[in-house]
């Protein structure tokens, strides 16, 4: 992945890889803010306390549906009301009474509206109370317009009953309330009964009303309310059941996905949570109908093993891997809150050499981890380097995506791991080994790559562009770079000489190992000029930035 235009080449086992554009890459550890943005937006939750198969679930879908129902009938209500303020004859005593009790029922909907609304928090005994005075309310006042309607029609010489009224409020209840079938066939089963006990009350004890009731009703209002309600608990159980396949489908194991995030030729990226430990992650799956060669995913399952081995703090931890019962194959990364390198240049230009020195020197430390047990990464780029808020402490530098890494030597295995002379790596970052396919590359690969991308961070632009993969790949080969110099005034020569040296053709001609980098790195005068305060200042001084690390992404 690249920072700008140009696409990653893959072949071979690269194609099990996840990466196909540099927001990909960006986006699989996203900000805070962008996380939190997508968690208030898009969490697959069940309702706690409903029954115990539904307890996994928690308050947020029972609000969020509570908040349409309540609208639904508000604006229903405003609508009635403004009708009935210009026809009610308010000389008749049921008329006018009627009429403010719509009114007071639609004031409560309209207050209960701005409380589901706000971003208050409302624990689960607040939304059941508000459950039972969203349809509660409702149901009383069509009792009496119940009762209304049925004495002024029999005054007049026949019956009239409203039972479209009722009828819309139970399916209101089983469209947009999510309930167990047991829980919805109770509240449905009273909201039916109750227009119907009110019913035959009136027709057994008002002879007024007896008089003009015909059999029809007797046997058309009763059957319209039964196969409503019959229809409305078997679509409430319906929705409940693909809510709960939706869940179940979303879940790996203790994970469950929240949000995806990124995608790509062989599997897509997810936001997700551990459920017990309520822990924040990133997941990565490779579906085995995407990856099509069982092999890949055995040899990109071996290269997972082998990147859980990196336990520095540079390094993006990897928690656990598996396959789902469905044959999808999935690892799990710690979520780290931030921006890659690459989105801090797009966003704010060049950074200050010290600030280069800071990150890159720690990106050394990571790849002097990988190097010792010989994993070499062979996609380091922008997009790959995350300035993470990390222990209280900002600009931690987070290497990640070693879905190219190459294993030079396998415990269980007797010869080195091979790519069958495929090219991996990203043009733009690529060293020349690599573009060429002539030697393996070796530890100092990622050396060039780093070198690429500190040019990268200093003026903006990569040490070469174009606008086509193999122009790119011929010109790290055979070009001479430009020093980073030529683009900005504020590279010091000694840093731009640590550089130009990383980006050597040959690699005798570079640094020997990343820790040798390091030690060039901190000898360079700018490298006491960026410290964990500076980070903190120039993070917590920009609003933006602040954002991004500090917004809370678990509620």
């Amino acid at each position: 992945m690249s920072d700008h235009s140009t696409p990653p080449i893959r072949f071979s086992l690269a194609d099990a890889t996840l990466d196909a554009s540099p927001e990909v890459a960006d986006s699989a550890h996203p900000s805070r803010e962008s996380l939190h943005s997508a968690r208030r937006q898009a969490r697959v939750e069940l309702i706690a306390g409903t029954a115990p198969r539904l307890t996994t679930q928690t308050e947020r879908l029972l609000r969020t549906r509570l908040r349409m129902a309540v609208l639904v009938l508000f604006f229903g209500f405003v609508a009635f009301l403004v009708r009935n303020a210009f026809e009610l004859d308010f000389s008749v005593t049921r008329q006018a009474v009627g009429f403010w009790l719509q009114l007071g029922v639609t004031v409560v909907l309209g207050l209960l509206s701005v409380l589901l609304c706000c971003g208050r928090a409302l624990s689960l005994g607040w939304l059941r109370l508000s459950e039972l005075l969203i349809f509660g309310l409702p149901a009383g006042l069509f009792l009496f317009a119940e009762y209304s309607i049925a004495m002024t029609s029999s005054e007049r010489g026949y019956f009239d009953f409203p039972g479209g009224f009722w009828l819309v409020l139970i399916y209101t209840y089983a469209l947009f309330i999510p309930n167990t079938p047991r829980r919805a066939a109770v509240v449905i089963s009273l909201l039916t009964a109750a227009p119907l006990a009110h019913f035959l009350l009136m027709f057994w004890t008002i002879p007024q009303v007896r008089a003009v009731v015909e059999t029809d009703h007797l046997t058309g209002i009763p059957l319209m309310f039964v196969l409503s309600a019959l229809g409305s608990i078997y679509g409430a159980g319906a929705i409940g059941s693909l809510r709960r396949e939706v869940y179940q489908a979303r879940q790996l194991g203790q994970y469950q996905l929240k949000r995806q995030i990124g995608a790509g030729g062989m599997g897509e990226v997810y936001f997700a949570e551990h459920q017990l430990l309520k822990r924040p992650c990133v997941i990565k799956l490779i579906r085995p109908e995407q990856a099509g060669d069982e092999r890949v995913l055995a040899r990109f399952q071996r290269e997972v093993r082998a990147t859980s081995r990196l336990s520095h703090w540079n390094n993006i931890d990897v928690f656990d891997y598996g396959r789902a019962c469905c044959g999808t194959f999935y690892y799990v990364m710690e979520y780290l809150p931030g921006m890659s390198l690459g989105e801090l240049v797009r966003r704010y230009g060049p950074m200050p050499p010290a600030r280069v020195i800071y990150l890159l020197r720690q990106v050394c430390d990571a790849l002097s981890e990988a190097h010792s047990i010989g994993l070499i990464h062979r996609d380091i780029k922008p997009g790959n380097i995350f300035a993470a808020y990390r222990g209280g402490l900002y600009d931690v530098a987070k290497l990640l995506d070693f879905g190219l890494v190459k294993p030079l030597v396998e415990d269980d295995q007797p010869t080195q791991i091979t790519l069958d002379g495929g090219i991996t790596g990203t043009p733009l970052f690529m060293s020349p080994e690599q573009a060429t396919g002539d030697t393996p590359p070796d530890a100092r690969s990622d050396i060039y790559a780093l070198g690429a991308v500190a040019y990268y961070l200093l003026t903006g632009r990569p040490p070469f562009e174009g606008d086509r993969p193999i122009k790119l790949m011929i010109a790290h080969a055979r070009e001479d770079v430009v020093p980073p110099s030529q683009h900005g005034d504020d590279v010091p020569d000694d840093l731009e000489q640590v550089v130009l040296r990383c980006l050597a053709k040959s690699p005798d001609d570079r640094y020997s190992s990343s820790a040798a980098l390091g030690e060039a790195l901190s000898k360079c005068q700018a490298a006491a000029h960026w410290s964990r305060e500076q980070a903190a200042r120039w993070w917590q001084g920009d609003e933006t930035a602040r954002e991004r690390v500090h917004a809370v992404p678990v509620s």
